[in-house]
């Protein structure tokens, strides 16, 4: 039987409470992502910060960066907006993990951050604080509460065809890309807010602003799933020709 396609999912650290334990630092990432990975075929992998090195990425399929706080603007060459709350060890970490990726061509999925990261590693540059961009809350509209707002995609993007028939998500975000550098976008919402960022020169390269771990159909976490899928299939091949073929 063929094996599951392993997806590396960012992780947090951060102080949480458990049992007797209060404020301890943790490595932690919210278990929907997990449950969509497992729910689309693939096995979830958590990957804390560390920068040293992107060598996990060879006994990876995929790699999905994760939602959380903010990326620190100096990696854009802006000072921080009172409002901005950087996490450096996750910015480290998780552009480590994007070179490598996007060098080695894998499958990959950015989330909200995750999203924002990608599009700061291609050149871009993000909105610290979207109301005073928009002049609305209506990405987050309270401590702990998803927006929802319509989104259109651009025909013939990979976006368009992931998520065809979906008009409308969730969103619990104060930053978004104000420029996406050398990728291409390919989704919006109804205010411009740019919602889906993607490299039509990579196979399987693309970020949303929303959360589809929190969809009922989280269709770019199973895109990335049935991507990753392929690099199993592609390399149980060339594993298979090798037997064959021996040097």
């Amino acid at each position: 039987m063929r094996r599951r396609p392993l997806i590396g999912i960012s992780a947090y650290v951060e102080p949480a409470d458990w049992a007797v334990w209060r404020g301890v630092p943790a490595v932690l990432v919210p278990e929907a992502y997990v449950r969509a990975v497992t729910a689309a075929g693939g096995r979830a992998v958590v990957l804390p910060p560390d920068d040293g090195d992107g060598d996990v990425l060879a006994v990876l399929d995929g790699l999905l960066l994760a939602g959380g706080a903010d990326v620190g603007p100096g990696r854009y060459g802006q000072p921080p907006h009172p409002r901005t709350e950087a996490r450096p060890d996750r910015d480290a970490g998780e552009m480590t993990l994007l070179a490598a990726a996007l060098a080695a061509e894998l499958p990959l999925l950015g989330v909200c951050r995750g999203m924002q990261l990608l599009a700061v590693a291609y050149g871009g540059t993000l909105h610290q604080h979207l109301p005073d961009v928009v002049g609305h809350d209506e990405h987050r509209p309270a401590p702990g509460v998803y927006g929802s707002h319509p989104v259109r995609f651009a025909a013939g993007s990979l976006a368009a065809t992931v998520l065809a028939g979906v008009d409308r998500v969730n969103s619990y975000h104060h930053q978004a890309v104000a420029d996406a550098g050398r990728l291409a976008v390919t989704g919006w919402s109804e205010d411009g807010v740019i919602e889906a960022v993607e490299d039509p020169a990579l196979p399987f390269v693309l970020g949303v602003q929303w959360h589809p771990e929190n969809e009922p159909d989280p269709r770019p976490i199973s895109a990335l799933v049935a991507a990753a899928a392929r690099v199993v299939v592609a390399q149980d091949e060339t594993e298979r020709i090798a037997r064959r073929h021996p040097v």
